[in-house]
């Protein structure tokens, strides 16, 4: 079992498949230590609130711990209708946002450096 690597399911969605783990790696390197959990819309609604202050139902949220070390929720449900409304596939959706999600623990905030190199992973891991 990789030490630096953990996937959880708290909700009852299906995840797509998606090299989490590569791509983790990619990212922050095989190093950082990275919770991913699949949560719904009561969970990541409450994390939202009790760690953020913000009364909205989040598609991700991530939260460093250390410099090497994160955890990533992503709402599924959310995720799912975002696809819908947006017009793409729940997967490259799902890779969206947990590039995103990536991203944020990297240390980048939201812009357009931010969003010129989410989407150039995008297509890469497609």
């Amino acid at each position: 079992m990789d030490t630096n690597f953990s996937i959880r399911k708290t909700s009852r969605g299906i995840p797509p498949r998606i090299l989490y783990k590569e791509i983790k790696n990619d990212i922050l390197g095989k190093s950082f230590d990275l919770s991913l959990v699949f949560v719904g819309d009561m969970l990541a609604t409450r994390l939202n609130i009790e760690r953020r202050g913000k009364g909205y139902t989040p598609n991700v949220l991530t939260f460093p711990l250390t410099e090497k070390s994160g955890e990533m929720f992503i709402n599924l449900r959310e995720a799912k209708r975002q696809a819908k409304k947006y017009g793409v596939p729940y997967r490259t959706w799902t890779l969206q946002l947990f590039i995103h999600g990536l991203l944020h623990l990297e240390g980048m905030d939201h812009g357009a450096t931010m969003e010129t190199k989410e989407q150039k992973l995008v297509r890469k891991y497609s």
